[in-house]
């Protein structure tokens, strides 16, 4: 199955809801292009999503690509806004205990599953992940 799941790559199309916004593609580096390529093959990789990152839209939420059955459609924009606000709430944790680093890399691990989060200035990058695979 995580080879199925892995294959799928698409560009989501966002409806006009007031959390989601459509976000241009034009932008990604090849290097970002190479490294999510690289992602889709991995066999422990159950799907990536790639936002736009949220202070850019002016809170909203953007897919730019993702990859994967996990993240298509509802789920795909659930697992957005959540991926959103996972790195807004660590962000304003860091803020309030007086830190002032930046944020650069987050993993999440559940019973069944790992979340890997890498924000940056112009995207946030979340990858699902299996660690039994």
């Amino acid at each position: 199955m995580a080879d199925t799941a892995t294959a799928r790559t698409s560009f989501i199309a966002t409806s006009s809801s007031a959390a989601t916004n459509t976000a241009p593609t034009a932008e990604i580096s090849p290097e970002l292009w190479q490294t999510l390529a690289l992602l889709s093959t991995h066999r422990s990789v159950l799907g990536y999503i790639l936002l736009a990152h949220p202070h850019h839209l002016g809170g909203g939420v953007s897919i730019i690509r993702s990859s994967g059955v996990i993240f298509d459609g509802d789920a795909g924009r659930k697992y957005a806004a959540v991926i959103a606000r996972i790195v807004d709430s660590v962000r304003d944790g860091m803020e309030e205990v007086g830190e002032e680093d930046e944020v650069k890399f987050m993993r999440i691990r559940t019973r069944r599953h790992e979340i890997l989060i890498s924000p940056d200035d112009k995207y946030l990058l979340a990858v699902l992940h299996d660690p039994t695979a």
